[in-house]
């Protein structure tokens, strides 16, 4: 199973946390700056999970990374909740939008979706 992760969060105090939280679950978690480097770490370290902040990326931005890396879990977060956006960034490919602030969540979207994938791999 890939629990390699990559993480792209505005605010770095936050990005940080879940770096440190995440660490204890996942083989890697690599933290990243751009959009750009996003797609590049996911390639390069082969990442089943992306973690990618909704106020550095826009519903296209899921919709492409979800047909570029189709076996990629896509957890969103944002710091509001907003079911509109749930839904389109749902819609886009992402499993889940959660707050940074709930890890929790974020492990068990990508634990439950790496798991579903794998078995349909299998």
């Amino acid at each position: 199973m890939q629990l390699n992760v990559v993480l792209l969060q505005s605010d770095s105090r936050v990005a940080q946390s879940l770096v440190s939280a995440l660490a204890n679950t996942f083989n890697s978690v690599r933290q990243v700056q751009s959009l750009g480097e996003l797609r590049t770490s996911i390639a390069k370290h082969r990442a089943g999970i992306a973690i990618l902040d909704m106020e550095t990326a826009s519903i296209s931005d899921v919709e492409h990374l979800s047909r570029e890396f189709p076996k990629a879990c896509i957890v969103c977060t944002h710091r509001l909740a907003d079911e509109d956006m749930w839904t389109a960034a749902v819609n886009a490919g992402a499993a889940d939008v959660c707050p940074p602030s709930d890890t929790r969540g974020i492990v068990r979207t990508a634990l439950r979706n790496a798991s579903i994938t794998n078995s349909a791999a299998a």
